[in-house]
């Protein structure tokens, strides 16, 4: 968790995701109090911590108004484990498909690869130093006479090339490398470096159906622990040799038992699930004997106690899901959150409804959020020196469009600016460097964007902004 992360209040967090998301108070407030919840459930110190589960989140609104982006940018805040899952890829145990502890398994898997990154920093000076002596190694192997310890260099005062021993002299070459190293002068040199290569085991076949993900991926572990670890030569750039062998010498600096117990408890006290999609498995309410909806009530049924809190078998150690935080979000056009079974619905006492978006929203999402399109598009152009400029005008008439298309054909939500956006501008990106060169400007006018998309829309043949 970020250290900074305590310090936030919900308010605070909600300003952090106004920075992204336009509009949605209400489910941002809501995702605000659970986060701040957390922190607060850590910090009591009686024995009633433990009792103290959080409150899961269900969203419900139409695609493209939010829903991912908020459970997203909250655990970026919090730099929490954080594992986006579809409902409708699950399948009931005992039927072909994922099984719904893979989410957890994917949930200890992000938090692995955070405690290392995290692990990594900590130790990257270390092994910054290990590989540029690893390099050096090897294009100035050292010469070491019996009983010689490596020392400084005598300085250029001092320093008679015809009195010195081999030792010294290979000394001073190492450091005169060393400078030309950290000054980047030797990047582009091709050095030759033994890589560690763990070979490839096909276990697939050995549990022939029977053996569940986590007991498949220790065996693996176990099988490729037992293989000797081979060797082979690459030929590669300074650069990319530092890089290798920068990762190979951290891997050696951090204990990994460490990792997995840090990364455990990271995820039981951190970690946000996201179920998307969970009106797909929602049965209709005119309940049928048979067909889909038996498997689709069997998925939520094996829901129930990893959402409840079950303790879930991973290659990394057993984790316990009690302090999971999940949210589920879905469109709900056909099916009602009624119509979950009973026991899920209670395991997500929290709802919010997601508004549509509207002309204004459309307007702001394009303007204000830090990584807003016309930002993007604009930093795509800049790449090559062209510089592209929007007017207040043309922004509201994309708004306008993008909004008027929503509602004559499929609301999608904010990703029909993605469309308006590249029908708008993929002229000006084929024509960037040969046609438009560099150092040139690009001025968005309303009549541009009129030009080029109202006609589409008059015309009503949109058939390429179905997505």
């Amino acid at each position: 968790m970020r250290s900074d992360f305590k310090d936030l209040t919900p308010k605070q967090i909600v300003a952090e995701l106004d920075k992204y998301i336009i509009g949605q108070h209400d489910a941002k407030r809501n995702v605000a109090i659970a986060l701040r919840n957390r922190i607060r459930r850590l910090m009591v110190k009686t024995d009633i911590q433990k009792d103290i589960v959080p409150n899961n989140i269900l969203m419900i609104g139409s695609t493209g108004v939010g829903k991912t982006e908020i459970a997203r940018r909250l655990a970026k805040i919090a730099n929490a484990p954080f594992t986006k899952v579809e409902a409708s890829k699950f399948t009931e145990v005992g039927y072909v498909g994922r099984d719904v502890e893979s989410m957890v398994r994917d949930l200890v898997e992000q938090s692995v690869h955070l405690v290392q990154a995290q692990k990594n920093e900590e130790v990257k000076e270390k092994a910054a130093a290990s590989a540029e002596e690893a390099i050096l190694d090897i294009l100035i192997p050292p010469v070491k006479a019996a009983g010689f310890a490596r020392s400084v260099a005598p300085s250029s005062s001092e320093f008679n090339p015809e009195n010195s021993s081999d030792e010294e002299l290979n000394e001073r070459t190492r450091e005169r490398f060393r400078e030309k190293l950290r000054n980047g002068e030797m990047e582009e040199r091709k050095i030759e470096i033994s890589v560690k290569q763990s070979a490839p085991i096909g276990v697939g076949m050995i549990g022939n159906g029977m053996m569940d993900d986590a007991s498949m991926a220790g065996l693996q572990d176990m099988i490729s622990g037992m293989m000797p670890k081979k060797t082979k030569k690459r030929k590669v750039t300074i650069a990319e040799a530092r890089k290798i062998l920068t990762e190979e010498e951290a891997s050696k600096l951090i204990d990994f038992d460490e990792v997995k117990e840090e990364a455990i408890h990271l995820a039981e006290n951190n970690g946000i699930i996201f179920i998307d999609e969970i009106d797909k498995i929602a049965s209709k309410s005119s309940k049928s004997g048979g067909g889909p909806d038996v498997s689709r009530e069997g998925v939520q049924r094996d829901l129930l106690p990893i959402v409840e809190g079950s303790a879930v078998n991973t290659k990394y150690g057993i984790i316990n899901t009690d302090h999971v935080l999940f949210i589920a979000a879905g469109a709900f056009h056909v099916a009602k959150p009624s119509d979950l079974i009973p026991e899920l619905q209670g395991r997500f006492p929290i709802r919010v409804e997601l508004s549509s978006l509207t002309e204004e929203d459309f307007y702001r999402i394009l303007k204000d959020p830090k990584n807003a399109l016309t930002k993007q598009y604009q930093a795509l152009f800049e790449s090559e020196e062209v510089y592209l400029e929007f007017n207040d005008e043309s922004i509201q008439e994309i708004a306008k469009l993008a909004f008027q298309i929503n509602e004559e054909v499929e609301n999608i939500g904010a990703r029909r600016l993605h469309t308006v956006m590249s029908h708008l501008l993929n002229d000006f990106l084929f024509e960037v460097p040969d046609t438009i060169e560099a150092n040139s400007k690009i001025m968005i006018t309303k009549e541009m964007v009129q030009e080029r998309l109202s006609v589409l829309v008059k015309n009503r043949d949109l058939s390429q902004y179905i997505l």
